[in-house]
């Protein structure tokens, strides 16, 4: 079975970084007790204050749930809260991984 990669970049005001960084660890724990099939995630600053968020899913359909569920929970919405705007979300497959 293959990971499924979500890439969602987001931007985010640099006013409005802390908040998003002290949102980061609640929203990791309402995924692991809420999201099926969530693996992990890796959060990647770009310049011009946009974001990656990297998250592993064991499978599309694990994906496709999360996304349905949105903000359903405290930390989940406090971190979306202080995103400004989204600039896309990318689904893949992990082919390659090397630690």
């Amino acid at each position: 079975m293959s990971t499924t990669v979500e890439l969602t970049r987001f931007t985010v005001a640099p006013e409005r970084t802390e908040a998003l960084l002290a949102a980061r660890p609640g929203m990791l724990a309402d995924f692991r007790a809420d999201r099926e099939g969530f693996l992990g995630a890796r959060l990647v600053a770009l310049p011009n204050g946009e974001w990656l968020d990297i998250v592993d899913w064991r499978s599309p359909e694990d994906f496709a749930a999360s996304r349905a569920k949105g903000a359903n929970l405290p930390g989940i919405a406090a971190f979306f809260a202080a995103i400004d705007s989204l600039v896309g979300v990318d689904e893949g497959v992990l082919t390659e991984f090397d630690r």
